[in-house]
């Protein structure tokens, strides 16, 4: 009987075994962007630029300038608006189509996005092909996480020669939104976004 018992309990520990999965995987979001997705990306923009800085640019201070930019990012617009304001805030003056332009700044994206990775400890949801039964996910442990990254710089241009005048250091930021799952049901997140949307029935 004993015997019987610890077979038993040997088999189900073997199944548990097969049917448990530990992985970690990452990957890019290829959705729309969600509520969060935008301010990941929308902060770390805002984050990337200093707020106090003597010399900001190698160009007199009052300069009207014209703007251009590159980049193969969907959400490159927002950092030129961002980069818009950053410059009027440090006495510079955008001035697109004028003739007075002095300067022609290229604002040069080198990337800006979200991606997404997650780790995952437990049984996957499991779909039966010869039984229809199935088994929804169970997570012993469960973390997805979120990463807005932006990455750009500025070359600048004398007008109307068009003599290169240098380049600004790289403006680099990022920003998180981590979702954790313990024991099935125990759930929490953490961020560094400034007002993140709760979610939920209940506040």
């Amino acid at each position: 009987m004993m015997m019987k018992a610890m077979k038993a309990i040997c088999l189900g520990v073997v199944c548990t075994g097969l049917l448990t999965a530990c992985s970690t995987t990452q990957k890019i979001t290829n959705s729309a962007r969600s509520a969060t997705e935008q301010l990941l990306i929308s902060e770390a923009v805002m984050r990337s630029l200093p707020k106090q800085s003597d010399s900001p640019l190698p160009i007199p201070q009052g300069s009207n300038v014209k703007l251009d930019i590159a980049g193969i990012s969907a959400d490159k617009d927002i950092v030129r608006d961002a980069v818009v304001r950053w410059l009027g805030q440090h006495g510079y003056t955008v001035q697109d189509g004028s003739n007075n332009t002095t300067h022609r700044i290229n604002i040069v994206v080198g990337s800006v996005g979200t991606e997404l990775a997650n780790t995952f400890f437990g049984i996957p949801p499991v779909q039966g092909s010869l039984i229809p039964i199935s088994l929804p996910e169970l997570s012993f442990y469960k973390a997805e996480y979120q990463t807005g990254y932006v990455n750009f710089h500025l070359d600048i241009f004398e007008l109307p020669s068009g003599q290169y005048i240098g380049s600004s250091l790289p403006f680099v930021a990022n920003t998180f939104y981590n979702a954790y799952t313990v024991l099935f049901l125990f759930s929490f997140k953490k961020t560094d976004l400034v007002s993140p949307p709760k979610m939920g029935t209940y506040r």
